[in-house]
């Protein structure tokens, strides 16, 4: 029994495999156009309503606390041992020119922002130390402006010109107008720490 049931499975296959090759002729010789599909993703628009928590109010102390004492100021000496004196000015005659509001003050330039140039890695990795004689002009806004660097080493030049023109100077003032200050110099130096 278990023989021609085996038999039959085998026709049966041998059978849909012909049928298979016989169809697949067909697609192989056959030109078919193929169609492609576009997805489009359409954007969605959201509106988010985002509402900032306010911080609650925290609870009254129950008891006030004491006042302070008035400061009591040491004028000789100060924490680390420092003594300083003010002058006594009673017998001076100042006379500060103001009419009607704030003078005027004429003054120098003076640095408020200088920031330290980078340590260039061609220079480190060498172990050059050198150093940069700038030249440069603080203009009416206190910026710096045409700047000039002689370096022992042209490795530190780049380094020097990038920091210098981050400084940023309080302007020379002449009878109450800033001006620019032509020829201003400093010496910038790279030195190596020894670890």
């Amino acid at each position: 029994m278990s023989f021609v049931v085996g038999c039959a499975v085998t026709f049966l296959l041998l059978w849909v495999m012909q049928i298979l090759i016989a169809s697949g002729m067909d697609a192989l010789t056959e030109k078919r156009d193929f169609k492609f599909l576009d997805f489009v993703r359409v954007q969605e628009t959201e509106q988010l309503f985002t509402e900032k928590a306010k911080p609650k109010k925290p609870p009254e102390p129950e008891t006030q606390p004491p006042d302070m004492p008035p400061p009591q100021a040491d004028s000789s000496a100060n924490a680390s041992g420092a003594t300083f004196g003010i002058p006594d000015l009673s017998g001076v005659d100042i006379d500060i020119g103001m009419s009607g509001g704030f003078a005027v003050v004429d003054g120098e330039y003076l640095p408020i922002v200088r920031v330290e140039p980078i340590y260039p890695r061609r220079a480190q990795s060498r172990g050059l130390d050198g150093s940069c004689t700038m030249t440069f002009t603080v203009n009416k806004l206190g910026l710096v402006e045409d700047a000039v660097a002689e370096c022992t080493s042209s490795v530190f030049e780049r380094a020097s010109l990038n920091a210098v023109a981050k400084w940023k100077y309080k302007p020379r003032v002449v009878d109450g107008e800033p001006i620019d200050s032509p020829g201003v110099q400093t010496l910038l130096t790279f030195t190596l720490e020894d670890d």
